[in-house]
């Protein structure tokens, strides 16, 4: 199963989107750890194996969930 990730850049009117196989704890670690400034880059390898790296300082918001498919119609 993957997670997906989605993260609001400053002065960046679109939002980036990585969906990763690494465990939702271990991405909630990496954020955390980001987000108080313990590391200074957020870097995170999506399911094709590419890094992405944030500049931790640069982080408005983090959306973590699973990325199972949205029921969309009247069957959901």
């Amino acid at each position: 199963m993957s997670v997906e990730v989605k993260i609001g850049i400053d002065n960046n009117p679109r939002e980036l989107a990585v969906n990763t196989t690494a465990a939702g704890d271990d991405v909630h670690a990496k954020v955390a750890a980001a987000l108080a400034g313990t590391d200074a880059v957020l870097e995170l390898v999506d399911e094709k194996g590419s890094k992405v790296l944030i500049p931790s300082s640069k982080i408005a918001y983090v959306e973590v969930g699973s990325s199972e498919p949205r029921r969309v119609g009247f069957g959901a």
